[in-house]
């Protein structure tokens, strides 16, 4: 059963502390010359711009008052020029600058003896402090301020000063004493008729019930303060407390409604310039859209706030955003990048003292640690911030370390534990009203009674979470709890009500997806595999194997790069459409070239078509990227799936092994979907997942890959037992001519024709001939008439060779490879050395079926240090390619692209297909067939392989036989599966 954590969205509530600007007004009969009327004009020019917001030219021009002032000597206005540049750089979160200015004036107040302007210069001091998170130090200041308002009759002054230690206090947690403060406050705003600064209150108090769980009771606040805020035309006011009833119905669950009030907040902050505020809804919006699971849009949101944050200094709500950036790679299986934003955020809680967010940050890298399997470095996190949570008086936080804590004692197997921290949790979310909090408890409390085995009373609490989950608009936590229940209806031999909890919960995950960029998308549907794997073993039990086959290729994400998929493609994104109308006409001049070349000849035409192409195809791929509409046409659906089905050729027998190993307290299988033309049957197969794990590791890793162990047999047969031997009668009745595999998950690296069968001393690829097909595979079967499908002899070949003659990247043999093929094939063209350049390859690739490129690779996360090679390149004399750009060559008339090069099939991080590594590349490409290898190969050999492989072609046979008989001479000669095996056929086997 799947837990849910609990991690935290930091929101942006947007409650300041009442700063206080008091400034002199000068009157013009005051004035004794001219220089002193400059400044005090310069003076009332710097209030009007710091009412108006204007705080840049504001400070410009208070800084002139200052210079007069200070050469008149006139403390006066010196004083009230200090204090507005203070206010300024306040305003503009330079708080350190600010601090300077207020305490420059502070002294020329008290020589004056303006008690009031002492007060509110001490007032202004405790805001910037109490910003810095200095609480203690700010308290200081405002109770220096109090009895100073006392003392002059200034009852505004007094409650600004009141309300601004009851923000301290609701900081450091201690509601009630809060309220006591803004309770005083209130009367002493509406006794002189101060309807901004009461209206301020009431958003506060609003705010400490909102804390305290009370929604509908802060909801009362603050709609009382917000027509106050339109009346007195305090824009900023109207912004923030229209965030803060956001805030209250985000909670509720009514997600739309909040995002109306976030969209009426977000234009007021743009229209008083206020940058702070402006990114505090901006990264709440975020947060709704999270939690809606549209992380892509979520993200989107937070990347605009962060900056704004940064700008206007405010570590808080810097802290807030990336925060909330780590909620959305971890939910998207990120985990390092989700701790790398975390880390980024605590120490900018701490600085500011803000101990509620310190302790959101550490239980949120409690949960990563918890996901990476680290259950004690967790539990140290979660007890981290449990008594910060506990000392700001924050419940909603203490139950959500509760949850978590118990969460980890229940992986450990310490049910009771875990039930113990579960059923202290549950109260404390259901006194601050916190569903979604009430709902990922209940499922958790679920998971232990189905562990426990009672459970009926697991489905009574999946049942009390399932309704929360929906009412709060928590599409992830209803997908869990689904998926929970529908594997409990699993276990409890209840096919009907598992097979549809199951689909509901994969369908919620497959539409959150839906939103996503394609570099989110992979890691995102691997978070909630466990479904799939539960829902494809329950239909294969019930005998739906089209069924299940559509959810195996459903629930896994691959670039299909079909570019044609773009063409007259419709999507609801109108910029999105755009982009794919202007690219279709783009696509249709290059279609119009490629018709051209087929009687035109010149050399100009091909390097036109080159760059067009490259232009095409990049910007498909830029527009698939940006776009999470587009992104969503590269998917497989499941007429692709129909499609690859029907498009099987003849004597063909697609075979695909399916893991499904990580489904708790269910029995762990291997799934065989075997097919031919329109028919599907399926076998299962019981294992032991380490065990297999461990076979296979050992048998790629030290057996197949060293020509000197000669124990390759025995490992190779225990495989062959279980991957074969399940499945053997079913495939020689079909009496295939080639037998094709689509090799997923671990199974991707291995190559099936080294499968030893210890009972007729065979290898597999004596049996049949072995190609392997990816997801992109479905293209290059159906680009002809399948029922007559004859693969068609290559006539010549565009053979490329040994590009560097010098070590570390000579290759000898690949000159003798490429010469041989033009003997075979005399109206080849070949280039060696210098001569078989990218370029060069590039321009002639277009005019030849038939591509062999005899050089280098380099596929693998670092670099190559021995060919001194570029991580992830090919080989060529003028330049290497980098294979994340092989997608975007036009090959569609491609019948077999040969890269008879090192480890040209090995898994690389461009794509992560594994087996087809590279080559699905380049099969993306458009290219029918691709030929690769899975390792490096002894020089010689590879050409001995390669030049019996086009003899082969050249006698008629099929490229899958023309390999078969190529190896078995190899094997014949008593060669190690090392010399023969890593040259796997990829595509169109025909």
């Amino acid at each position: 059963m799947k837990k849910i954590l609990t991690s935290f969205l930091a929101v942006g509530v947007y409650l300041t502390p009442v700063t206080v600007m008091l400034m002199a007004q000068p009157t013009w009969g005051q004035t004794q010359n001219l220089r002193s009327q400059e400044a005090e004009r310069l003076l009332e020019q710097g209030v009007q711009l710091t009412q108006q917001q204007k705080h840049q030219q504001a400070i410009q021009i208070l800084q002139q008052a200052l210079t007069i002032a200070q050469e008149l000597k006139d403390q006066k206005n010196e004083a009230t020029a200090l204090l507005g540049l203070g206010f300024n750089y306040d305003a503009l979160g330079e708080k350190q600058k600010a601090l300077d200015f207020y305490n420059q004036a502070l002294p020329f107040k008290r020589a004056m003896g303006d008690r009031a302007g002492v007060a509110s210069t001490l007032n202004n001091i405790g805001a910037v402090y109490d910003s810095l998170g200095e609480k203690q130090k700010a308290l200081e200041f405002y109770n220096q301020a109090l009895p100073l308002w006392h003392a002059v009759g200034d009852r505004s002054g007094r409650a600004s000063t009141l309300n601004n230690i009851g923000a301290v206090y609701n900081d450091l947690g201690e509601k009630q004493k809060a309220l006591e403060f803004y309770n005083q406050a209130l009367p002493l705003y509406r006794a002189v008729d101060n309807r901004s600064g009461e209206a301020v209150t009431l958003n506060n108090i609003g705010k400490v019930y909102d804390d305290l769980g009370e929604k509908q009771k802060a909801l009362e606040f603050y709609n009382q303060a917000l027509p106050l805020r339109r009346t007195v035309g305090d824009r900023s006011g109207e912004a923030s407390t229209l965030n803060n009833i956001s805030l209250v119905y985000d909670v509720l669950g009514e997600k739309q409604k909040a995002l109306n009030f976030y969209n009426q907040a977000l234009p007021l902050w743009r229209a008083v310039g206020d940058r702070a505020g402006e990114a505090s809804t901006l990264n709440n919006i975020g947060g709704v859209y999270s939690a809606l699971g549209e992380k892509q849009k979520a993200l989107d949101f937070y990347n605009q706030a962060l900056p704004l944050y940064r700008a206007v200094g405010n570590r808080s709500g810097e802290a807030s955003t990336l925060n909330n950036i780590g909620g959305v790679y971890s939910a998207l299986g990120e985990k390092q990048k989700a701790r790398d934003f975390y880390n980024q955020a605590l120490p900018l809680y701490r600085a500011v003292g803000n101990r509620s967010g310190e302790a959101t940050t550490l239980n949120n890298i409690g949960i990563v640690n918890d996901d990476l399997g680290e259950k004690q470095e967790a539990l140290n996190f979660y007890n981290q911030a449990l008594p910060l949570s506990r000392a700001v008086g924050d419940r909603a936080g203490v139950a959500t370390k509760l949850n978590n804590i118990g969460a980890v004692y229940d992986t450990l197997g310490e049910k009771q534990k875990a039930l113990d921290f579960y059923n202290q949790a549950l109260p404390l979310y259901r006194a601050v009203s916190d569903r979604d909090g009430v709902a990922n408890t209940l499922n958790n409390i679920g998971g232990v009674y189905n562990d426990l085995g009672e459970k009926q009373k697991a489905l009574d609490f999946y049942n009390q979470a399932l309704p929360l989950s929906r009412a709060v608009s928590n599409r992830f936590g209803e997908a869990i709890t689904l998926g929970n229940i529908g594997i409990l209806f699993q276990s409890t031999n209840r096919p009907t009500e598992a097979i549809t909890n199951l689909e509901q919960s994969l369908q919620i995950s497959l539409e959150m997806r839906r939103g996503l960029q394609r570099e989110n998308r992979q890691k995102f549907l691997q978070e909630n595999d466990i479904y799939a794997t539960a829902l494809v073993d329950v239909l294969i039990n019930q005998k739906k194997y089209a069924q299940a086959f559509e959810w195996v290729n459903l629930f896994t994400t691959a670039e299909l790069a079909d570019y044609t998929r773009l063409i007259n493609a419709k999507v609801a994104n109108k910029e999105a459409q755009q982009s794919l109308d202007d690219w279709s006409k783009k696509n249709q001049q290059l279609e119009a070239l490629r018709q051209q070349l087929q009687s035109d000849q010149s050399e100009s035409l091909p390097q036109q078509i080159r760059q067009l192409e490259t232009q095409v195809y990049s910007e498909a791929e830029n527009i698939s990227r940006r776009f999470p509409e587009v992104a969503e046409l590269f998917e497989t659906t499941p007429i692709d799936i129909k499609n690859l089905t029907s498009s099987i050729p003849a004597g063909t027998v697609v075979v695909q092994p399916v893991l499904l190993t990580n489904m708790r307290d269910m029995p762990n299988n291997i799934a065989f979907f075997i097919f031919t033309k329109g028919k599907l049957s399926v076998i299962k197969k019981s294992i032991n997942p380490t065990e297999f794990n461990k076979l296979l590791t050992k048998y790629l890793e030290e057996q197949v890959q060293n020509d000197t162990d000669a124990s390759y047999a025995e490992t190779g047969g225990e495989l062959y037992d279980i991957l074969i031997r399940p499945i053997e009668d079913k495939i020689k009745a079909l009496s295939p001519k080639q037998l094709s595999i689509i090799a997923t998950g671990q199974l991707r690296h291995l190559p099936f024709e080294t499968l030893y069968d210890s009972k007729t001393n065979q290898f597999l690829i004596e049996k049949y001939p072995v190609n392997y097909l990816t997801r992109v595979s479905n293209n290059s079967l159906k680009y002809r008439d399948v029922q007559n499908a004859v693969s068609p002899k290559p006539q010549a070949v565009l053979a490329f060779g040994n590009p560097v003659s010098s070590d570390p990247q000579n290759l000898p043999g690949a000159e003798v490879e490429v010469r041989k093929i033009k003997e075979i094939f005399p109206d080849s063209e070949f280039y060696i050395n210098k001569e078989a350049t990218l370029e060069r390859f590039k321009s002639q690739a277009l005019r030849f079926s038939f591509l062999h490129l005899a050089t280098h690779g380099c596929f693998q996360t670092e670099d190559c240090q021995k060919v001194n090679l570029k991580n992830n390149t090919l080989l060529f004399a003028d330049e290497a390619l980098n294979i994340a750009n092989a997608a975007l060559l036009g090959l569609q008339g491609t019948q077999l692209i040969t890269l008879s090069a090192c480890q040209t099939a090995v898994d690389t991080n461009v794509n992560g297909e594994g087996l087809a590594g590279v080559a699905y590349i380049f099969e993306r490409a458009g290219a029918k067939a691709v030929m690769a290898s899975l390792w490096a190969v002894e020089d010689e050999a590879t050409q001995e392989l390669m030049v019996d492989f086009y003899q082969n072609l050249k006698l008629g046979m099929t490229k899958g036989e023309a390999l078969q008989k190529a190896k078995l001479k190899l094997i014949a000669d008593h060669r190690h599966p090392f010399y023969w095996s890593p040259f796997v056929l990829i595509g169109d086997a025909r």
